[in-house]
């Protein structure tokens, strides 16, 4: 049996707001934090064999989007979300996951994250049959992610 999740996207969420060096000019917007969280919790499901949260990502015409963290961060639109209040603490193994992650990530712009996000099967097969423009808040299932990262990974190694 898998581990159960142990944070709310709100902390994975905040850990990523805060995590970034805003003194560098680094920010998130909405649409950006949306694709961090997408691979984070990807990822962490091949990595770490568990989800980081509960809630499942939508198909949405932007890329993958979790409702909840929509609704928390939408005011924000396209400006970069600032700083929160308070970061959460996070186990170490997790804490290391989304170091990698925002290493890996971070420096992408959230449009290259969405296209990105648009050439990979999860997000791909929800919206099946539907146009690019097309609302749909059909479920990306974590079983599509951890089989479609799973098989990424095992190809990066194949190539190492």
């Amino acid at each position: 049996m898998a581990k159960q999740p142990i944070y709310t996207p709100k902390q994975i969420a905040n850990w990523f707001l805060g995590g970034i060096d805003r003194e560098a000019g680094d920010s998130i917007t909405p649409l950006k934090l949306q694709k961090l969280l997408y691979y984070a919790q990807a990822w962490a499901l091949v990595e770490l064999k568990r989800p980081l949260f509960e809630e499942d990502f939508q198909a949405w015409a932007h890329g993958p989007v979790l409702e909840s963290i929509f609704n928390d961060f939408r005011k924000y639109r396209w400006d970069a979300i600032p700083a929160p209040e308070s970061v959460p603490e996070l186990d170490v193994e997790t804490f290391a996951h989304l170091g990698s992650i925002l290493q890996v990530y971070g420096d992408f712009s959230a449009k290259k994250l969405e296209a990105m996000t648009h050439k990979e099967d999860p997000w791909r097969d929800a919206r099946a049959g539907l146009k690019p423009e097309d609302r749909s808040n059909a479920k990306i299932s974590k079983d599509s992610m951890r089989g479609y990262y799973s098989a990424l990974a095992d190809t990066v190694e194949d190539e190492e």
